[in-house]
């Protein structure tokens, strides 16, 4: 069972298994009222029951929420000020309880820490938090002296650095992983392009081979055979004209041959694009690819394969997208793709390095590229590419 769960769901319901535990207290009391001074009739009951259980079930309910998708999506300042709230609950958990169980969940919430802020933010929010409950340590039950109070908020703070190195290492070896799963899938897709292409040329490489080699004989040979039926008689001239006749098929055979090698000669540019699609983490991927899309150029057919790639890294990484949507096809001379993803969208276009690469891919083969995009509407992004540049200068010619 643990290994299907990856490390951001183990770290989730880690962390969920520790608030859990630390609710027992509650129970504790409210079976046994007792355990607290006075019990039932003691005032802090009702304050242990009342304040200490609504900030206990929300840390639970923020922190459930918070990392439903945590290292699958783009952070915002929602997650920041769910964030806060989260800390604000663990240290009142220790305020309205008197006792340091708001430094345990402090804990779970330095393990979260890396994934939401950087490093030199998220040390000094550990810090800070875990400081301020030293007045619970000063204060009735404990007492202690303010050094003392010191030192024990920086004892937890010491085991919650513990849990924020921890993660943080996970998230670096999480995104060191999908980096290489990132450049595996592009190294696969190449490959595939590559070998596309190799099959491509070798049959090129076959029919230019008949064509100049085998047929330049057989024309010469039928040449010869016609003078010689010129120059025979009887029946020796039967069996010159039968081969002469034999000539002329076989070099129409030839010239078939070498017909179908050059129209069997495109670049099946699907086999390579769908390779792409496969086991990115948090998103799934639906491809609608015309079978088969082939391209005579295989540097269109590289432009094809990056700009596929822009858009699912630019999906997975920004747009907070749980599903994308591919479709290509071939119409009118042109390669056409529409890609659009259910993430959160935009007010306004931001043109990155990603777009612009895009533009500037598609331009220098007489491509287009449009966006469209609108608040909770996702991003949809249309693209054409002539198949060829006779085509491209057909379309430019007015």
């Amino acid at each position: 069972m643990l290994r299907r769960l990856n490390h951001t769901r183990l770290l989730r319901y880690a962390g969920l298994f520790t608030w859990a535990i630390l609710g027992f207290w509650l129970v504790t009391i409210v079976f046994d009222p007792s355990t607290l001074q006075g019990g039932a009739d003691d005032p802090a009951f009702n304050l242990v029951i009342g304040r200490w259980l609504a900030v206990y079930l929300s840390f639970g309910g923020v922190y459930w929420w918070i990392t439903r998708s945590l290292g699958h999506q783009r952070r915002n300042w929602v997650d920041h000020v769910l964030l806060l709230v989260l800390t604000g609950c663990a240290i009142g958990v220790s305020y309205f309880s008197g006792t340091g169980l708001g430094s345990v969940l402090l804990m779970v919430v330095a393990g979260l820490l890396p994934w939401l802020l950087p490093v030199r933010v998220g040390v000094a929010w550990l810090v800070a938090s875990n400081l301020a409950v030293i007045p619970v340590f000063v204060g009735a039950p404990w007492n202690f002296p303010p050094l003392i109070a010191v030192l024990q908020s920086l004892l937890y703070a010491g085991f919650s650095s513990f849990v924020f190195v921890t993660a943080l290492v996970a998230m670096q070896q999480a995104q060191a992983r999908e980096e290489q799963r990132r450049l595996n899938a592009e190294l696969q897709a190449t490959r595939l392009l590559l070998a596309e292409s190799a099959r491509v040329n070798e049959r090129t490489r076959i029919s230019r081979e008949l064509h100049d080699l085998l047929g330049h004989h057989l024309t010469a040979l039928s040449l010869n055979l016609e003078v010689a039926g010129h120059l025979t008689e009887g029946r020796a001239l039967e069996h010159v004209t039968q081969a002469h006749t034999l000539a002329r098929l076989l070099l129409t055979d030839v010239r078939e041959a070498v017909s179908q090698l050059r129209s069997g000669g495109a670049i099946d540019v699907g086999v390579a694009l769908r390779s792409l699609a496969e086991n990115v983490p948090g998103l799934d991927i639906h491809m609608d690819i015309e079978r088969p899309l082939s391209l005579d150029d295989p540097e269109r057919a590289q432009v094809l394969l990056r700009c596929t790639q822009e858009i699912i890294t630019n999906v997975a990484r920004h747009a907070g997208a749980h599903n994308l949507w591919i479709r290509l096809w071939h119409e009118h001379g042109r390669i056409l793709m529409d890609a659009r993803d259910d993430g959160r969208g935009a007010a306004q276009v931001i043109i990155g390095n990603g777009l612009r690469g895009m533009r500037e891919r598609l331009a220098e083969f007489a491509g287009e590229l449009s966006i469209d995009t609108r608040p909770q509407a996702g991003f949809r992004l249309q693209l054409s590419l002539p198949v060829s540049t006779q085509i491209a200068i057909e379309v430019a010619t007015p």
